[in-house]
């Protein structure tokens, strides 16, 4: 039965012929550059936001586990909340200059965007 689970076919047209077999692509996990081969970009963002602050790290480079223990260690370091997710990085506030410098001190290649 769980070669025919049907959260894995979403989004496949429905086929009247009795042989066919739904082929699932499995996801190769995306490896991690290597930190001072990674060039992330942190930003002020406050667009879609309420007109709260938030700063972006973007343009990382590799798999969500590491993104999310990357994110958790800046939150933490910075002592606000945030999220990661799509290959961004958001910290609550305007702690750019923090972040930029925590980023710095792990050794990844990193720019003020703006």
């Amino acid at each position: 039965m769980s070669s025919n689970d049907w959260k894995k076919r979403l989004g496949v047209v429905y086929s009247t012929n009795p042989d066919f077999e739904y082929e699932q692509v499995e996801e190769i996990p995306q490896e991690s550059l290597a930190p001072n081969k990674q060039r992330l970009l942190v930003s002020l963002d406050k667009r879609n936001r309420g007109g709260k602050q938030v700063t972006l790290v973007s343009g990382f480079v590799g798999s969500d586990e590491d993104l999310k223990s990357l994110a958790k260690e800046l939150k933490v370091k910075c002592g606000v909340g945030g999220s990661a997710k799509n290959g961004e990085i958001t910290i609550q506030g305007d702690l750019r200059e923090k972040v930029l410098k925590l980023l710095q001190s792990m050794s990844y290649n990193v720019k003020r965007a703006n």
